[in-house]
């Protein structure tokens, strides 16, 4: 009798899932990647500015100081001509971006004789310094509170609606 000995084990692994298991891991990504990439955008203020309290030391101190950075690349600002002025919008628009804004394509808005500054929540200081860069008054600087100036744009971060006033600056 002829008896063939036992061939060695291999090694590694030969534990392949079955085709469920790796659909179920694939949905399970796909949906944990959905809500994360959501709950970034629910969160964009806290990426596009930071606030740091910082408590003064010494004696005579007394209170804390807040400061709040803002990470300008982080920040979407749209322009719009809100005067007859060709190109004022694109002139403004390219101005903040070599200030390192993160900018939208131009756009047209209403007709409005001086420049406002809209701001959603969580921008303001974003659009206190963005008026400081372009020389308006921080008096021009206002919360959209739900306000649509320029049609698409009621989502983004600072919405700059430049009035007559830019138009005698030129940008």
């Amino acid at each position: 009798m002829s008896t063939t000995p036992p061939e060695p084990p291999t090694s590694g692994s030969h534990y392949q899932p079955s085709l469920g298991v790796v659909i179920a891991i694939l949905v399970v990504f796909v949906v944990g990647a959905f809500f994360m990439l959501r709950s970034t955008k629910a969160g964009r203020p806290v990426a596009g500015a930071t606030t740091t309290t910082v408590a003064p030391s010494g004696p005579t101190s007394h209170g804390s100081t807040t400061t709040t950075v803002v990470v300008k690349s982080k920040v979407r600002v749209q322009v719009a001509n809100g005067t007859t002025v060709t190109g004022l919008a694109r002139n403004f628009t390219q101005q903040l971006l070599t200030y390192g804004w993160d900018t939208l394509p131009q756009a047209n808005g209403p007709r409005v004789s001086s420049t406002v500054i809209y701001y959603n929540p969580g921008f303001q200081s974003a659009a206190r310094m963005i008026a400081a860069e372009l020389k308006f008054p921080a008096s021009a600087v206002t919360s959209l509170n739900g306000a649509n100036p320029v049609s698409g744009a009621a989502s983004d971060d600072v919405i700059v609606l430049l009035g007559l006033n830019a138009a005698v600056t030129g940008g």
